[in-house]
């Protein structure tokens, strides 16, 4: 049984050791979604980055690719996404760290969401007026996600500085470039609509992380230490 002294249910979620470099990351990041978005605003078509990878207007891959890069698209699809986060939740509450629980739900929303609202924006389709393209929901869903698990494992373990946020990144690069490989496969997304949706998650995550612990911490015991 936990005692009257356990912290752990408000331990950060935003490590203090890797706030500096992922705020810096995070300000980075959300120039890049905003520059992209105005480069191409409104177009229908691969812009000159984007052919330098592959003509995305149509499937690139055939059979097992294209069943491994239909699986990975169903991570981020409604019944794929909302079992990834039930599956993190419940792990989060299982081990009694319900702030961390609150980032899963919270970071991966907001992500999700501003992703959807600047896809209105920014207008950039493909195969039609009616596929909005950029950013890359899909991409922005499974980094967030990633980086949100790589946070709450960087909290409990303690590296330094570096290696902490080394880690974070490492895991939003893999899950990201996973996610967007499919995308591309798929001729559901431009190249440059999957840097778009894993820009967008490296800018939000480490900021909802942020406002959760300065949520938590105006709530917080006096005198209370936090849990390590």
């Amino acid at each position: 049984m936990a005692s009257e002294t356990d912290t752990r249910p408000t331990s950060p979620v935003l490590p203090q050791s890797s706030r500096a470099g992922l705020g810096v990351i995070a300000v980075l990041a959300a120039a890049v979604v905003v520059a992209l978005g105005v480069m191409y605003a409104g177009h229908t078509r691969p812009g000159t980055v984007d052919r330098w990878f592959v003509e995305p207007t149509d499937d690139s891959v055939r059979s097992p690719w294209r069943n491994i890069a239909l699986a990975i698209d169903f991570l981020g699809e409604p019944v794929g996404a909302a079992a990834l986060i039930l599956v993190a939740v419940a792990g989060c509450l299982l081990r009694r760290r319900t702030r961390a629980a609150v980032l899963v739900v919270a970071g991966v929303g907001v992500t999700v969401v501003v992703a959807t609202l600047f896809k209105s924006l920014v207008g950039r389709t493909i195969h039609g007026p009616d596929n909005l393209s950029y950013p890359s929901g899909h991409t922005a869903f499974l980094t967030a996600l990633a980086l949100i698990v790589a946070l709450l494992a960087v909290g409990r373990s303690g590296p330094g500085r570096t290696a902490g946020t080394l880690v974070v990144l490492g895991a939003g690069l893999v899950a990201g470039a996973t996610m967007g490989w499919a995308q591309v496969a798929l001729g559901a997304h431009y190249p440059t609509d999957v840097l778009g949706g894993w820009c967008t998650a490296l800018a939000l995550v480490p900021a909802t992380a942020w406002l959760i612990d300065r949520a938590g911490d105006r709530r917080r015991p006096p005198g209370q230490s936090w849990h390590r």
